[in-house]
């Protein structure tokens, strides 16, 4: 009789431990369903870059454009992403600015590259050139692509409001300085709430990448993403300030709220017929992924 009791407690113990190793591996599981990944792809993003640029130049109004819109709203939904998309008529010019949007509450950062290319080669060192399209592989695509990786590698679940945002209709300025940012203005003017983080994205994919601080954006800002970038070895990163730019980070800045324009401007082929994808590099645009994601992680600090 001693020994039939000993065995049915026993028995008991051994099932308890069953179900607690049972609910420890569903919570583990969760867990990591719940965690960032961080492995961003610099060949995926890559490809699509490859792909905008086989479409040809998204000038305004072509039907590249229309395309690569169609096609960014058409992956973020794939991705579960909440998207949308602000449309208005500016100067008798469709604007439409892609918005997609994940977690909520605070803290709010924002994520934007424009996804629009330049309508003239303006700075071509062929003057027969400077009337013809740009393709922008680099200035233009090369961000949507990194922007589009990110949409793949953060989680569905996330502790902060992440948005990432298309700005349309950024790139048929003028020299005289009129004509930049039309979307992203246009963006602001209709945001409700004040994001606490904004990060513009621009011309990341060049494969000789050196990208300085840019003297219009929030210089905390500006430490706290090249402090990232030095953490993981990247000397791409380079926390010297050397130019101040008219860019998608403007209207924020302009409305008080707390934007960076992360931007390699040191690049030959910027308005001209040469930029193409000869000139993009999957390990540039990993090294741009790489560092926004860990900042993301770390984000607040």
């Amino acid at each position: 009789m001693r020994i039939a009791i000993l065995r049915k407690g026993n028995k008991n113990i051994t099932s308890a431990i069953i179900i607690v190793i049972v609910i420890i591996t569903l919570i583990l599981a969760i867990m990591s369903i719940d965690k960032p990944t961080l492995e961003f792809d610099g060949s995926r993003a890559y490809n699509d870059v490859k792909y905008q640029v086989g479409l040809g130049p998204r000038t305004m109004g072509s039907e590249a454009h229309e395309q690569i819109a169609n096609w960014i709203i058409s992956e973020l939904q794939n991705l579960n992403w909440q998207v949308n998309a602000q449309e208005t008529i500016i100067s008798n010019q469709n604007i439409k600015n892609i918005i997609a949007q994940r977690g909520g509450g605070t803290p709010w950062v924002i994520i934007a590259s424009h996804y629009d290319s330049r309508s003239i080669a303006d700075m071509d060192p062929d003057p027969q050139n400077r009337k013809q399209p740009v393709m922008g592989a680099n200035d233009g695509a090369s961000t949507v692509g990194i922007l589009l990786e990110l949409a793949r590698v953060l989680p569905t679940k996330v502790d902060k409001q992440i948005w990432l945002v298309f700005f349309d209709d950024e790139d048929n300025g003028k020299k005289s300085g009129s004509g930049w940012d039309i979307g992203s203005e246009y963006f602001v003017s209709k945001l409700h709430g004040k994001p606490d983080s904004v990060v513009v994205l621009d011309m990341l994919g060049d494969k000789d990448l050196n990208i300085y601080m840019e003297g219009n954006s929030n210089p905390r800002l500006n430490t706290e993403i090249w402090n990232v970038a030095k953490e993981l070895g990247y000397s791409q990163f380079i926390p010297t300030y050397t130019h101040d730019f008219i860019d998608d980070h403007i209207p924020f800045i302009q409305a008080g709220i707390r934007a960076v324009d992360v931007i390699d401007f040191d690049y030959p082929y910027w308005h001209t017929t040469y930029d193409t994808l000869d000139k993009v590099s999957a390990d540039s645009l990993k090294i741009v992924g790489d560092t926004i994601l860990k900042w993301l992680e770390q984000y607040p600090r």
